[in-house]
């Protein structure tokens, strides 16, 4: 039978501004994730026979957050040729999309629609002053309408590890709570 229903899915965006340089904080992101090249890793995951295999692939792949890009969009490259985006011509803008194929497993294996949501989105522009602005979605808050606990814990840790990451690579206290 064919169905089609509509959820509302209210999402929490963390919104983080900086005085650090787009630069620092676009470095200070790369220290903590890493930046394989995804096609080989990707292939080395889907033949793994195990896993145990294919989770002691995406550790070693991983970076000091527990994180990997998956794929960097640089968003002003459009921006710059747009003649009406002319007072952006100068700023940098790029999504990184980032994630780990077990934090995504554990959290689909409840969720399949967590699946929407992970990998996650990081977007950092460039302001125009000096300084930086990174935002952040939530896939803790994008779950929560589906009420399963085990899938909204790994989604939890996932966005502590994330806001952790952007805090320190853009100069706030770490020590603030999700």
């Amino acid at each position: 039978m064919e169905s089609e229903q509509v959820l509302d899915v209210p999402i929490r965006r963390y919104i983080i501004e900086s005085e650090r340089s787009f630069p620092d904080v676009l470095d200070g992101i790369f220290g903590g994730i890493s930046r394989p090249d995804i096609t080989s890793l990707f292939g080395d995951l889907e033949a793994s026979t195990s896993y145990e295999q294919f989770s002691s692939l995406v550790r070693q792949a991983q970076g000091t957050a527990g994180l990997m890009q998956f794929w960097q969009l640089n968003l002003h490259a459009g921006l710059t040729l747009d003649p009406l985006a002319s007072h952006r011509t100068s700023r940098r803008l790029v999504r990184l999309i980032v994630g780990n194929p077990v934090t995504m497993g554990e959290m689909t294996r409840h969720v399949a629609d967590a699946g929407s949501y992970a990998p996650v989105t990081i977007l950092i522009e460039e302001l125009p002053e000096r300084g930086s602005r990174v935002a952040y979605d939530s896939v803790a808050s994008a779950i929560a309408p589906y009420h399963d606990d085990a899938a909204s814990e790994v989604a939890r840790h996932l966005d502590a590890e994330v806001l952790t990451l952007l805090r320190q690579a853009t100069g706030v206290p770490v020590s603030r709570t999700t």
